[in-house]
């Protein structure tokens, strides 16, 4: 009963906080529309800041009271103080980017700098086929695992365009890796989330900006570097991150085969091109829900081998939104383009 209340705290912190920055924060934290955006009107970002702060509330009160709301099995006596080290950077450099921009080079080095604090607080991501190399191995790992986290923290800022899709998406992964990696402190954060889901979903009337989108990819990696070094299970987990992982790097090859500018803005992947065939904003974020809960039960009841169901089942699933997305635009525009040496029949 103690961490109900903890939770519904968490919930309700968040849920006020967030109506809170949207209505006097607005106009300094406004997201105006582009050519890369899939929202029409003028919205305020900034809202993750009020999931991060219901998070860091609640566990702070946990860790206070240890013991009397929960208990939290992990390889640190004071999980939360780490965890927050290793936040609390993000969340600071994402607030001053949703302000203003802030330089790619020094977004990326506090990422990195997330990503070494994280590594030497809980390790690195399981590699057993690195440890007959000694030192050099473990070298390899960290530097995999650090790559690994960035990876995780810019992927999920790249898949926040659409309302409800990140974070959505999160709550189930964490409310798996709670559940499965006995983490019980992520369902803090499921609580925040599902307040702020209350003014995210679709319509949305606020976003969750770079802090909210940062910190959500760096806590479900910091949740994946706790499984007690057990290697099936660490890779086997690593499948929950599918959905919206698939999807950044089947996007990132697709550009590169295309010869496409990777580091210049766009709006190509899987979820907004979806969304640009005229599936609305909730249709694409229950999709990708509804995969992600998908690898969560198929993890949960088959281990090793439900994860393996999960990658084919996520690489099909590639396959056949590509399939479906090149028929709708060829219903679009059926006749294909001219090539400058044909000449029309009617001329010839």
């Amino acid at each position: 009963m103690p961490f109900l209340i903890l939770l519904f705290a968490s919930f309700l912190i968040s849920l006020l906080a967030v109506a809170l920055i949207r209505e006097r924060f607005s106009q300094h934290l406004l997201d105006v529309p582009n050519e890369r955006s899939s929202h029409t009107q003028p919205t305020p970002r900034g809202g993750g800041l009020g999931f991060i702060l219901a998070f860091a509330a609640t566990s702070g009160i946990n860790s206070v009271f240890k013991g009397y709301f929960t208990q939290f099995p992990i390889q640190l006596t004071n999980p939360e103080p780490a965890i927050w080290l290793i936040l609390t950077p993000l969340a600071l450099i994402g607030m001053i980017d949703d302000q203003r921009s802030v330089p790619a080079s020094l977004r990326y080095l506090v990422h990195l700098v997330a990503g070494g604090l994280a590594v030497a607080c809980f390790g690195p991501f399981p590699q057993p086929w690195l440890t007959n190399l000694g030192t050099a191995g473990t070298i390899l790992a960290i530097a995999f695992t650090v790559i690994g986290m960035t990876a995780l923290i810019n992927f999920y800022n790249f898949l926040d365009g659409l309302d409800g899709l990140v974070a959505g998406v999160t709550a189930v992964q964490l409310s798996f890796l709670a559940i499965y990696l006995n983490q019980p402190l992520f369902w803090l954060l499921v609580a925040a989330l599902l307040g702020f889901l209350c003014w995210n979903w679709f319509p949305a009337k606020i976003f969750m900006g770079d802090a909210g989108s940062t910190v959500l990819g760096a806590t479900v990696a910091i949740a994946l570097l706790n499984t007690s070094n057990d290697s099936v299970q660490a890779w086997s987990v690593l499948a929950i991150t599918l959905p919206l992982v698939s999807d950044a790097i089947y996007t990132l090859i697709r550009r590169l085969i295309r010869k496409e500018d990777i580091f210049k803005a766009h709006r190509s992947h899987l979820y907004q091109r979806l969304q640009q065939s005229g599936w609305s904003h909730a249709q694409v974020a229950i999709t990708y829900i509804g995969l992600t809960l998908a690898i969560a039960l198929n993890v949960s009841f088959f281990g090793a081998y439900g994860a393996s169901i999960s990658l084919v089942s996520v690489v099909v699933t590639l396959i056949v939104g590509e399939l479906y997305l090149q028929l709708h635009a060829l219903k679009q525009d059926p006749q294909p383009p001219m090539r400058s040496t044909e000449v029309p029949n009617s001329t010839r």
